[in-house]
């Protein structure tokens, strides 16, 4: 059995990997798509804007493998493939709306800060 002190290690080792994974420039969009009622492969290439069929599947696996979402083959003659978020993603998707509700609730004071003065949005 893992102590405190190991436990908490542990955590915020697999959390900064789980980071990492969203973190990329298709982590999270596909995230919420799949979120968002995209369950379908061909459904998620059409509804992530620019992404490629090969970045698209590493990402779906990363996803996976990180327990984020789940795969489901539906073993049929013409192959079909589910995706749908695990408990752990869907909690993600909420916490990090939660970052993005704080972030409007404080957007006049983060918009003077030196990071974020004068910069474009797009």
């Amino acid at each position: 059995m893992l102590g405190d002190d190991d436990e908490e290690q542990r955590a915020r080792a697999i959390a900064q990997r789980v980071f990492a994974v969203v973190s990329t420039k298709w982590g999270l969009r596909v995230l919420e798509e799949i979120g968002a009622g995209h369950h379908r492969f061909r459904e998620l290439h059409r509804a992530v804007d620019g992404i490629s069929y090969k970045m698209l599947t590493r990402t779906l696996r990363e996803l996976e493998h990180h327990g984020l979402i789940s795969r489901y083959d539906h073993g049929t003659a013409n192959p079909r493939v589910d995706y749908s978020l695990t408990a752990a993603g869907t909690r993600l998707v909420t916490t990090v709306h939660a970052l993005c509700d704080w972030s409007r609730a404080h957007l006049d004071r983060l918009l003077e800060a030196p990071a974020h003065r004068g910069e474009p949005f797009a």
